[in-house]
């Protein structure tokens, strides 16, 4: 096949999905299939002077202004028979350009787009931001045929669109890096107790993820605070991601346990993999998500995993997961929620340990229903049906 790969551009900084975009193009590759990535060039952007508000706003030029005319003049050199990939339903605006040729979409999740519907009463945006959505929605609606990450990124993309795709199919997601379990957690425990200058030799609770609302880093840190005050906090809350906003620093402040939560930011691949493999628990209880990386990561290392009991990450985690429910909009119930959260955290990081090995066990066994060969065949087969049935 001759695939062309629609990917964001590198000046956005994206951390999830150039790592998707390189899992594909790997893959396609190894497959013996002819792969180029079009994505925008930073040329406006640079005049920005890194300034946030320039940024934005001259990055739109090149995204949707200066590359849909390279995009016009490269399409005069592509055969019939190539097949158009986008690596995000985000990427919307430049699906009509080839929507009368070969194409999918990969969808991730439409939480932008139910948000600008006033659908998630915890992320409320603008009126431009609701145009930006609309002119996104207008775009992925001229396509016909999508893969989705997860049977509820699935389900919400068949809201969104006002005919049935011609194909419409629900891969999940690989594991992009060698994730594994090791057979002395006390080691990877030293090794980075030595590197952070933290005491993590007893374990610690881990959580992996960006600031976005929908991840809840707030939650985190209420569940291990009242965790702390029910119960006995032996071991410190790792959050590794993006630097904390002054909305999460302030919430550890105001904690009993201020002193063991740690935000860590700017590691490696290796250090990444050594915090999974060495963690007590991930605690993921994420509001929403289109699929939870980290939970199959964390899996995969040998840590159990404490998620919200709602899709897709019970779709995701399945019997291997332990879970909480989701963190209600109603002031006057998060304290109910916290308890219950608490009380589930002491267990699983309480556990026997036969209890221990077989939850082990079980989350290493259900990791490996997500392998980076399986999501390449699968996707693969999707890629050759749609040129059959073009």
């Amino acid at each position: 096949m001759k695939i062309i790969l629609f990917a964001h551009p590198s000046f956005l900084a994206h951390q999830s999905m150039p790592r998707f975009a390189k899992m594909i193009e790997e893959g396609m590759l190894q497959k013996g299939h002819e792969l180029t990535v079009w994505s925008p060039k930073a040329i406006f952007f640079q005049l920005a002077f890194k300034k946030p508000f320039l940024e934005k706003w001259l990055g739109y030029i090149d995204q949707y202004l200066v590359f849909p005319i390279i995009v016009k003049l490269r399409l005069f050199s592509c055969s019939k028979d190539t097949l158009f990939v986008f690596a995000d339903n985000a990427l919307g605006p430049w699906v009509p350009l080839v929507s009368d040729r070969n194409h999918v979409v990969h969808c991730h999740d439409f939480l932008a787009q139910q948000s600008a519907f006033g659908l998630l009463p915890e992320n409320r945006i603008g009126t431009t931001g609701k145009y930006y959505q609309k002119f996104i929605r207008w775009g992925y609606r001229k396509a016909e045929n999508f893969i989705s990450i997860s049977i509820k990124t699935q389900t919400d993309l068949h809201f969104l669109l006002t005919k049935p795709p011609k194909i419409s199919k629900v891969v999940y997601n690989g594991l992009n890096q060698n994730f594994e379990p090791v057979k002395n957690k006390t080691e990877v425990r030293e090794l980075l107790t030595n590197q952070f200058n933290i005491n993590l030799s007893k374990g610690y609770i881990l959580h992996v993820g960006g600031n976005a609302f929908y991840k809840n880093k707030i939650g985190v840190i209420e569940i291990y605070d009242q965790w702390a005050q029910d119960f006995i906090a032996n071991i410190p809350l790792i959050l590794i991601g993006e630097p904390p906003s002054e909305a999460l620093i302030s919430c550890r402040e105001n904690t009993i346990v201020s002193q063991s939560i740690y935000f860590i930011t700017n590691i490696n691949d290796y250090q990444l993999k050594q915090f999974y493999q060495g963690a007590s628990v991930l605690l993921f209880p994420s509001l929403y998500e289109g699929f939870g990386w980290p939970i199959v990561e964390a899996m995969a290392s040998g840590s159990l995993v404490i998620t919200t009991n709602e899709d897709p990450m019970k779709e995701v985690a399945g019997d291997a997961g332990f879970y909480i429910p989701k963190k209600p909009n109603d002031i006057q119930k998060v304290l109910d929620w916290k308890i219950i959260a608490a009380k589930e955290l002491e267990k699983v990081v309480r556990l026997a340990p036969q209890e221990l090995e077989n939850a082990t066990e079980k989350s290493i066994l259900r990791s490996k229903k997500f392998s980076d060969e399986g999501f390449v065949n699968s996707i693969e087969k999707v890629y050759q049906q749609i040129i059959l049935n073009k």
